[in-house]
């Protein structure tokens, strides 16, 4: 029997094609989560709410309830937007996505089992670009000490244009 180090063990998986089944599994991991909140909630799991969940397992990106249905319905044209809210709302009420009402814009989600980050939003593209300062997390934690508090819960949103390049 040959011992395999980690780095032959991923080189055959490369070479299997099976590299991304870490990835892979956090989803099916991810959406077994989603569908156990829900059966916990009394809902069936449909085949659209199947479709709905996956693509909400997959997403790495802040999409709006409209985006999330155009997805779905590349997959199953069953799929009813009534659908993906009431879904959305009960993953919501569970915990397990956020939901952000960006000025000016329809409300997007993101999976809530992430690390803490804060949101620039593109004003003229709509794009959230997800960050992370510990200068800034220092910073609110001072703010909020010389005040007399502590810090339970914060969201930090930055609204820009990206600067034009001089000529």
């Amino acid at each position: 029997m040959r011992n395999w180090n980690a780095g032959q063990l991923q080189i055959f998986a490369n070479q299997l094609g099976l590299a991304d089944n870490a990835a892979m599994s956090d989803v099916a991991k991810k959406q077994s989560t989603y569908e156990a909140r829900l059966r916990d909630a009394g809902v069936r799991i449909t085949r659209p709410r199947k479709v709905i969940l996956k693509i909400l397992a997959e997403t790495d990106d802040h999409p709006d309830a409209m985006e999330i249905f155009r997805r779905a319905v590349t997959l199953d044209a069953t799929i009813s937007l009534s659908t993906v809210y009431r879904t959305m709302k009960l993953l919501e009420d569970k915990g397990e996505i956020q939901r952000h009402a960006f000025a000016g814009g329809p409300a997007r989600f993101e999976q809530a089992d992430g690390e803490h980050h804060d949101h620039l939003i593109d004003l003229d593209t709509g794009d959230v670009i997800e960050f992370h300062s510990d200068r800034i997390e220092q910073l609110q934690e001072e703010i909020a000490h010389a005040l007399g508090y502590d810090i339970i819960h914060h969201r930090l949103e930055l609204y820009g244009r990206k600067r034009r390049k001089k000529p």
